[in-house]
């Protein structure tokens, strides 16, 4: 779904219009960064009671690897550099010389995690190893495999950052069930077995595929948040049972 433009009214909700959104200030209309977050807010701001979401298809940047994500200086965690180095180069490019068509400001969205195991349905936290997994950060839709690549080059150029891992995926989930889980990740089963119950109450089942797999949304800091205070949406892909 593409952003939009639009006016604030007075309840603060965002006024269709086109592709760019607009405060009221003083009575003039003024620019603000487009939000994933507070204009999606079924898919941004669930709660811990479980829900069906249809999730659009949606862009982001991705880096694929393999591992444990908790290895320190690893594979997973050089990814989370990756993401957000490309994602606020593109962000911050309205300062510079490169104009990217159809730009508008926007909020970095939270970091995002697509997770499976060979031979696993769903995921086996036991076994944190064998993880295959896409890290990646949901992007307007006027970045293009194009503006990626001048945008890897400009970290590389400012950072030392090699960026070549990234590339840009549209992911496409459709009917879901998510859950809001606060707490440390090996919390996780408890969180995704009251998702189970919900689905078999509501005449659903889980539909985990080569392109549907277990994801997570962080929308904490775990550098700065204590473990049990971590909120992290799970979201699963489902179909009528």
């Amino acid at each position: 779904m593409a952003a939009f433009e639009g006016i604030i009214n007075a309840s603060g909700r965002a006024l269709l219009a086109s592709s760019r959104c607009y405060a009221i200030d003083k009575g003039e209309a003024v620019a603000v960064a487009f939000d994933f977050k507070k204009e999606y807010k079924d898919l941004y701001h669930a709660t811990s009671r479980p829900s069906i979401v249809d999730v659009p298809p949606m862009t982001y940047i991705a880096v694929r690897g393999s591992g444990d994500p908790n290895e320190e200086g690893g594979a997973y965690q050089a990814s989370i550099g990756v993401l957000y180095a490309l994602a606020y180069t593109i962000k911050m490019s309205k300062r510079g010389d490169h104009v990217i068509d159809g730009y508008f400001d926007f909020v970095v969205p939270p970091l995002e995690g697509f997770w499976w195991q060979e031979g696993v349905r769903g995921v086996s936290y036991a076994d944190k190893a064998s993880f295959q997994w896409v890290s990646a950060i949901r992007v307007p839709d006027f970045v293009t495999p194009a503006e990626l690549g001048w945008a890897a080059g400009a970290a590389a150029k400012k950072k030392g950052l090699d960026c070549s891992s990234a590339h840009l995926v549209q992911m496409e989930e459709g009917l879901c069930v998510q859950a809001l889980h606060v707490g440390p990740f090996d919390d996780e089963p408890a969180t995704v077995t009251q998702m189970d119950e919900f689905l078999a109450r509501e005449g659903y089942e889980n539909d985990f595929s080569e392109s549907r797999r277990h994801h997570e949304i962080y929308l904490s800091d775990a550098r700065r948040v204590a473990p049990e205070k971590w909120r992290t949406i799970i979201r699963h892909p489902v179909r009528k049972a």
